[in-house]
């Protein structure tokens, strides 16, 4: 043999041995027995990646920033709004993929986001908010594309039901590496920011009965809505407190101030009213002092006569 041969032996031996052999499972087995672990784990999830028309740019970008993150993504054209969500399950058949994420546009202003389980469920919806994609931020982290992504969720979520089987379902769609090392912290951030707020939990894929359903949820319509009922509802108010002022204000007042009086009716037969009244004043004054000035003359001289005839008599 050659020693061309030789290698190819080894390489075929080692080959091999790295292969795990198949465990067949015994006919009857305790269900108190663990099941046996797997010793290399295959990551079998395809998730498809679609929306439907009426989306605007920034929900584009967003879905555009979450294919980066997803290397086992695969892509799909526009559906149209008009069809049944029913629809998803058989184009995910048609492209061999066992989840979903579906992008909802609605009046071009609220951005819906469906994570489903094909075929069997469960379905989960959302309303996305407060977004900001990887060309708003401008982070400085960068990722090697190819890599999966790490989920970090909070206590919370293995508290409620709908917690954890929210928690099972994002794991599954991410595809998180099995066993992979967990991270100290240090990571540098790439984006995008969103807000999910969960709406409804469905137990099939698109439909079927509703496992769970948000009491706090308000649509977006209705909370416009409200903000321009409030709005509508000052103005009112205004207008109300006008036409209540105008009728409890009184037609008659106390005048108070005399010199009110000078502004009501024309005000050129008041100035003249006026000028005759000054006229009149000084005349009044001029005869009346006239008068003090005879009334004395008159007392002077009757004391003079008086003083006189007293002269005479003692003569």
């Amino acid at each position: 043999m050659t020693k061309k041969d030789l290698k190819r032996k080894r390489t075929a031996d080692i080959n091999k041995e790295n292969v795990p052999e198949e465990e067949v499972l015994p006919a009857k087995r305790m269900s108190d027995d663990p099941i046996p672990k797997k010793v290399q784990w295959i990551n079998r999830q395809r998730v498809l990646v679609f929306c439907t028309r009426g989306i605007s740019y920034r929900h584009r970008h967003l879905m555009d920033d979450l294919k980066t993150l997803m290397p086992h993504h695969r892509v799909e054209s526009k559906m149209e709004r008009t069809k049944n969500l029913q629809v998803v399950n058989e184009m995910c058949e048609m492209k061999n993929c066992n989840k979903t994420i579906l992008f909802e546009g609605r009046r071009k202003k609220d951005l819906y986001m469906w994570f489903s389980n094909i075929p069997t469920g469960p379905c989960a919806k959302f309303l996305v908010e407060n977004i900001y994609t990887m060309g708003e931020l401008k982070m400085t982290g960068n990722c090697l594309r190819g890599s999966r992504p790490l989920l970090s969720f909070d206590e919370n979520f293995n508290t409620k039901p709908h917690y954890s089987l929210l928690k099972e379902l994002l794991v599954q769609i991410f595809g998180v590496p099995y066993h992979h090392p967990k991270k100290d912290g240090g990571l540098a951030e790439i984006g995008p920011r969103f807000v999910l707020n969960p709406i409804k939990i469905f137990a099939e894929s698109f439909g079927g009965e509703v496992l769970w359903d948000n009491p706090a949820y308000i649509s977006p319509a209705k909370l416009r809505g409200s903000l321009k009922n409030t709005a509508a509802g000052k103005y009112i108010n205004k207008v109300e407190q006008k036409i209540a002022q105008e009728v409890n204000k009184p037609k008659e007042s106390y005048s108070l101030n005399p010199l009110d009086e000078i502004f009501k009716g024309d005000p050129l037969e008041k100035a003249l009213e006026l000028k005759e009244k000054e006229v009149e004043v000084p005349q009044t004054i001029d005869s009346k002092k006239k008068k003090l000035k005879k009334n004395k003359n008159i007392t002077w001289l009757q004391k003079k006569i008086k003083a006189n005839s007293k002269k005479k008599a003692k003569n």
